[in-house]
């Protein structure tokens, strides 16, 4: 926990205890004028007794929940509204998730294959097509949303989205026997899913402590696993419960998006606005109320937050004013940029947002199709996801190096899609669509692999690309990183059916060559960020080996009697 004095180096304590409730003023040094620095702070003994825990008794706090805030500094309160806002701002996560998983088993429907006429020589077509269009909208989205949610907020941008995809996805619901009419509002409800997965994972590092900025920021793929869980049941429901020819089969779980939409939309009423942006568009005032409203406190260390966010956008105004995009690939800039571009492009390529999509497909690939065995095989693997998902952000996300995970997931993955291309490559599905032993093996290990993807390459991406920009260039950053997420997720959603049909067992062996360039890539070139605040990531080195962060903090320039380097790096 930091201590007191930390704060002191940012602001006045004692003008702020004498008016904790009021906003501090930005303390302004020249920097050949060190009077008020404190060089000679060299107590660490007094800093070890004051970090020293001591566990709830029982006339304490009588829930993990308040040991946890207390172990991390902050209100057990503020500790509640940073995971509601998670949660909130993260049903974006939820409504990509659901979507990825019901169309899968939407298009292998009898009435909607009758519906929108169109027979088996179609299918492969249809199936490309509706999934991937949306993918394209998602892509436009990315660099439409950037100027609204630097004009409007992040809140207020993540609202309109939710409406549009309200609008996309009524379109979808109504039995138009239009396959265009279908096509557009897929595109339309692209463009609210695209533009919301820009903005829900910059809202979220912008507000969320930094103590549990990773588990909260995970909280986009616990969502989005839960809805591919909830699509993949529902999907299954309706084929059992309804005749083959009945249109609510396919209505019902495609109109259930418009429940998910609002519950967002409406969310965002809830919420306040990020103090990150409020600061950087000159509202100071509204900046204070908002983190004293996201941390439940007003006391020093928030304070001393709210000093340090002034102090990093101050800087980066100052430095370079009058954005211009090509900063984007000047200096660092660049290297962040293409670090985000690589880690979103990466995720897709470990091959699980396609299983994602065409789970009932790949199912018949592995064990043929008997009833409804796709679709339930399907379900399971999407219960598998929510379950280590789940086990990922309550004990791994914020304890465990970002670029350690990532290495070791991407390498466990390439090993269980190389060997189920091996055992389909020998042992192929039998005719008579009977469940074999090696049928088993492979559902067994696209199993392992989804749980693999889940500890690593599912939620991290979400967390380490909003963390990788300063404030200056955060909006463009994280639109050009979630870009290539949609791009290539457009690409493998368009080209994974004629995959399935045309490569069999060699799409999985594709899949783990990826997984092992994965690796490779995530051992060498990318940054640990864990543990580190925004405005400290914002000095990452540039250096070869990508695995440093050049020292900058104000106790270690202040004990060296330096000034701290202000340039934006």
């Amino acid at each position: 926990m930091a201590s007191a004095r930390s704060a002191d180096r940012y602001f006045d304590t004692s003008s702020a205890a004498a008016s904790s409730s009021k906003q501090p003023l930005l303390h302004r040094h020249h920097p050949h004028n060190d009077s008020d620095t404190d060089h000679t702070d060299t107590d660490d003994d007094d800093d070890d007794e004051d970090d020293t825990l001591t566990p709830p008794g029982d006339n304490e706090l009588h829930n993990m929940a308040g040991f946890f805030a207390s172990t991390t500094g902050m209100t057990r309160l503020g500790m509640l509204r940073a995971y509601w806002l998670g949660i909130v701002v993260c049903i974006g996560g939820f409504l990509f998730g659901y979507d990825s998983g019901i169309i899968g088993g939407v298009l292998t429907m009898t009435s909607f294959e009758n519906d929108f006429r169109y027979g088996a020589k179609e299918k492969t077509t249809v199936s490309s097509l509706a999934v991937s269009l949306q993918q394209l909208g998602a892509f436009v989205a990315c660099f439409a949303i950037w100027p609204v949610t630097h004009r409007f907020g992040r809140k207020w941008a993540i609202a309109a989205c939710a409406f549009i995809f309200c609008v996309g996805a009524a379109i979808e619901t109504g039995n138009t026997h239009s396959r265009a009419a279908f096509y557009v509002g897929r595109v339309i409800a692209g463009l609210g899913l695209g533009g919301s997965s820009v903005v829900v994972p910059m809202f979220s590092s912008e507000m969320t402590p930094r103590q549990i900025r990773g588990q909260i920021g995970s909280f986009y793929q616990l969502m989005y696993t839960l809805g591919i869980f909830t699509s993949y049941w529902i999907d299954w429901g309706v084929a059992k419960d309804y005749t083959k020819n009945d249109s609510r089969m396919w209505q019902i779980p495609v109109g259930l998006q418009l429940l998910w939409a609002g519950l967002l939309g409406l969310g965002m009423f809830t919420l306040k606005e990020s103090a990150r942006w409020l600061t950087a568009v000159g509202r100071h005032d509204e900046a204070w109320e908002s983190l004293k409203w996201i941390r439940a406190d007003d006391g020093p260390l928030v304070q001393a937050e709210m000093e340090e966010i002034r102090a990093g956008v101050e800087m980066e105004a100052h430095a370079r004013e009058g954005f211009r995009i090509t900063e984007m690939i000047q200096g660092d800039n660049l290297r962040r940029t293409l670090t985000a571009s690589a880690v979103f492009t990466a995720q897709q390529a470990t091959g699980a947002t396609a299983f994602a999509y065409y789970g009932p497909q790949y199912f018949k690939l592995l064990v043929g199709n008997k009833g409804n065995s796709d679709l339930l095989l399907t379900a399971i693997f999407g219960a598998i996801k929510v379950a280590a998902c789940s086990l990922f952000v309550l004990f791994v996300a914020d304890t465990v190096g970002r670029r350690k995970i990532l290495t070791c997931g991407a390498l466990f993955m390439a090993a269980c899609q190389i060997s189920t291309a091996a055992v389909l490559k020998s042992h192929p599905a039998p005719a008579n669509a009977q469940v074999t032993s090696s049928g088993i093996a492979t559902i067994a290990l696209i199993y392992l692999f989804v749980i693999a993807y889940n500890f690593s390459w599912g939620p991290l991406p979400w967390p380490y690309v909003s963390e990788l920009f300063p404030t200056r260039i955060r909006e463009p950053g994280i639109a050009v990183g979630v870009a290539s997420q949609w791009l290539f997720n457009f690409v493998f959603s368009l080209t994974t059916p004629y995959m399935i049909t045309n490569m069999g067992w060699g799409t999985f062996l594709l899949w783990g060559v990826f997984d092992i360039c994965i690796a490779a890539f995530a051992w060498f070139v990318l940054t640990e960020t864990q543990g580190k605040s925004l405005e400290e990531i914002t000095n990452v080195s540039s250096t070869p080996s990508g695995k440093a962060f050049i020292e900058d903090d104000f106790e270690h320039e202040g004990r060296s009697g330096k000034t701290p380097d202000m340039q934006i790096k």
